[in-house]
C-alpha cells in the first residue's frame, strides 16, 4: 500500500510539474527568451521520462529524473538570483536569456498586471528598428513574478526528488528480492529418489 501511495503521489508531483512547465513555456516563447525556452523544454522531456519510469517500474529512469531535478533547481536557483540582481547579476544583461539574438526581456515586463505600457516617440536611445516603452502602474513587478515562478518550480522539484529517490529504492529493492527468490527456486533442493531393482528369475514346471 506504501508503494502504491508514493507512486501516486510521484505521478501527482510530475503533472503539477508539466503543467507549470508548459504555462512557463508559452510566456517565455512569448518574450523570446530562447535559454529558458530551451530548459523548460529539457526539463518536460525529463518529467515524462519519471512518469513513465514511475508507471512502468522502472529505476534507472526514476534515477535520471532525478539527477535532472538537481540540475533543474540549480538553474532556477540562478534565475531567481538574476532577476534579484545577487551578487554581480543583472538584468542589463538580457543576453543571457536571448543568446544575444534579440533585445526583448520577460513578456510580463509589459503585460504583468495593472502595467500600462506608453511608447516613447523618436526617443534617441531607441536602436535601430526598435521604440522606447515606459511601464508604469504594474501591481507586481515582472521581476517578482518571474521569480515566484521559478520558486515554484524549486519547490516541486524538492518534492519531485524525495518521492523519486523513495520510489526508486522500493523498485531496487523489489527487484533484489525477486532475484533473490529465483535464485533459491533454480538451487532448490532435490531429494534422490529410490530406485526398484527386480530381480527375473526363470520358471521352471514339473513336466
Amino acid at each position: 500500500m506504501s508503494r502504491c501511495d508514493g507512486r501516486c503521489t510521484l505521478v501527482v508531483i510530475c503533472c503539477l510539474q508539466l503543467v507549470a512547465a508548459l504555462q512557463r513555456q508559452v510566456f517565455d516563447f512569448l518574450g523570446y527568451q530562447w535559454a529558458p525556452i530551451l530548459a523548460n523544454f529539457l526539463h518536460i522531456m525529463a518529467v515524462i521520462l519519471g512518469v513513465f519510469g514511475t508507471v512502468q517500474i522502472r529505476s534507472k529512469y526514476l534515477i535520471l529524473y532525478a539527477v535532472w531535478l538537481v540540475v533543474w533547481v540549480g538553474w532556477n536557483s540562478f534565475i531567481i538570483c538574476f532577476y534579484l540582481e545577487v551578487g554581480h547579476l543583472s538584468q542589463d544583461r538580457h543576453f543571457l536569456m536571448t543568446f544575444n539574438t534579440s533585445l526583448h526581456r520577460s513578456w510580463w515586463m509589459e503585460n504583468g498586471p495593472g502595467c500600462l505600457v506608453t511608447p516613447v516617440p523618436d526617443s534617441p536611445l531607441a536602436p535601430q528598428d526598435h521604440h522606447v516603452i515606459t511601464v508604469s502602474g504594474c501591481l507586481l513587478d515582472y521581476q517578482y513574478i518571474e521569480v515566484v515562478s521559478s520558486a515554484l518550480q524549486v519547490f516541486l522539484a524538492l518534492f519531485g526528488f524525495v518521492y523519486a529517490c523513495y520510489v526508486s529504492k522500493v523498485f531496487l529493492d523489489d527487484e533484489d528480492s525477486f532475484d533473490f527468490i529465483g535464485g533459491l527456486e533454480s538451487y532448490s533442493y532435490q531429494p534422490p529418489q529410490k530406485s526398484s531393482h527386480l530381480r527375473l528369475e526363470p520358471l521352471y514346471t514339473a513336466g
